[in-house]
């Protein structure tokens, strides 16, 4: 399962989130991560500014701060959706 991280440079909370989904990575509950970067975009900037970095699954989004019980149960709702 891919998950996009929204995220920017410069940001030591979207570090922090690559870090905690590289370990999901790991253990094989996603299988990709797409970082988005926020910057390139007005319309981007607009949504998620103030709220970064945030995961997205197909259309749900969860705000940082996320922790990973939070984190597996939105990946468990969204492969159940499959």
């Amino acid at each position: 399962m891919k998950v996009n991280l929204y995220t920017t440079s410069g940001c030591h909370l979207c570090e922090l989130a690559v870090t905690l989904l590289e370990d999901m990575v790991r253990t094989g509950k996603i299988t990709e991560i797409e970082e988005v970067e926020i910057a390139n975009s007005e319309i981007l900037i607009q949504k998620y500014g103030t709220r970064i970095p945030v995961i997205a699954i197909d259309e749900e989004e969860l705000d940082w701060p996320f922790e990973i019980p939070a984190l597996e149960k939105l990946i468990k709702k969204n492969k159940n959706r499959l």
